[in-house]
């Protein structure tokens, strides 16, 4: 079972005590309004239109990570009455919200870069530009590396999905870097919206991921491979060993909470205290592997056929 304690404006859930990602949080918040502002300066300096399109995928990062920070706070909320699992997947909420402002972005790119193939002009000031661009992505290229991470380390989706958005916002920035370049020696000002239509094919692609993640989530897909061989090697070493079997395991993921359910089968002559000693046992298990995670076990007798019935989603 997992526990829940009141930490000041935030909550510890099982190893993870969201209140600790809120400075992170405020950093990915700073970092997207900087950006902004430089890819923003950065066109206003040039006219080009591959410096608006990064800089208007910059501007979903000052929401994404006040999305972010409003999701750290009400997943942190404990249990009660009305989500007696807890509030964990409002975190697949942010992800996307994100991805579809990164799609919406990408068509209103698009949208700017086909008036701009019509009306070309002529661009300024493009060294200038390049250099206030290389700062916001040299920003975006520290801050994404620790905010992922973090994310990684902590289990928290939200803090993952921004910090690949602000390592995709690199990747953009590089492509626009190299389009301006290019439009700087050839003088071919028609290159400029090429470029930002490729880099919007990039970043929708981007979007549809993460909105593609968020889906999985609310529709509670297993646990990732690599964690349901931990979860089978443990119960493998205990088939082996303690003479017991499984069967009827099943996963699923709520943000940062993990959900884990078998039924054990014990030889029927055992006690219920030498059976729950076991299951317990077999949970501590799991969790030093998988915390937070919430165990729902089953015992069963080897020996009744009716244990074998349970196998199925629903037992007719």
């Amino acid at each position: 079972m997992v526990e829940y304690k009141r930490v000041g404006l935030g909550y510890t859930v099982g190893m993870i005590e969201r209140r600790d990602l809120w400075p992170w949080a405020g950093l990915s918040l700073l970092t997207a309004v900087a950006t902004f502002a430089l890819k923003i300066g950065a066109y206003y300096l040039t006219g080009s239109i591959s410096f608006l399109s990064d800089g208007m995928e910059a501007s979903i990062n000052v929401v994404a990570a006040v999305m972010m920070g409003w999701t750290l706070v009400v997943a942190a909320r404990p249990p009660d009455e009305e989500h007696t699992f807890g509030h964990t997947k409002v975190e697949y909420l942010a992800v996307a919200v994100e991805g579809g402002m990164i799609i919406l972005a990408a068509m209103l790119i698009w949208y700017t870069a086909w008036e701009r193939w019509s009306e070309p002009i002529v661009l300024t000031q493009l060294q200038t530009g390049l250099l206030v661009s290389f700062l916001a992505g040299g920003l975006n290229l520290i801050v994404g590396r620790l905010l992922i991470r973090v994310g990684e380390k902590q289990r928290c989706t939200p803090l993952v999905a921004d910090g690949k958005h602000l390592l995709t916002d690199v990747w953009t920035s590089v492509g626009v870097w190299g389009g301006v370049a290019a439009v700087s020696v050839t003088g071919w000002q028609r290159l400029d919206p090429i470029v930002a239509s490729l880099v919007a094919i990039y970043i929708c692609y981007t979007g549809y991921t993460l909105v593609r993640e968020a889906i999985l989530g609310l529709i509670d897909s297993a646990l990732p491979e690599t964690e349901l061989a931990q979860i089978k090697t443990i119960l493998d070493k205990y088939e082996e060993e303690a003479g017991i079997t499984y069967h009827a395991l099943r996963t699923r993921q709520a943000g940062a909470q993990r959900f884990v359910s078998f039924h054990i089968q014990v030889p029927g002559v055992w006690s219920v205290q030498m059976g729950h000693t076991l299951v317990e046992e077999i949970e501590d298990k799991l969790r030093e592997e998988l915390a937070p995670v919430s165990i729902l076990t089953h015992i069963e007798p080897q020996e009744d056929p009716l244990s074998w019935q349970d196998i199925a989603l629903n037992r007719e």
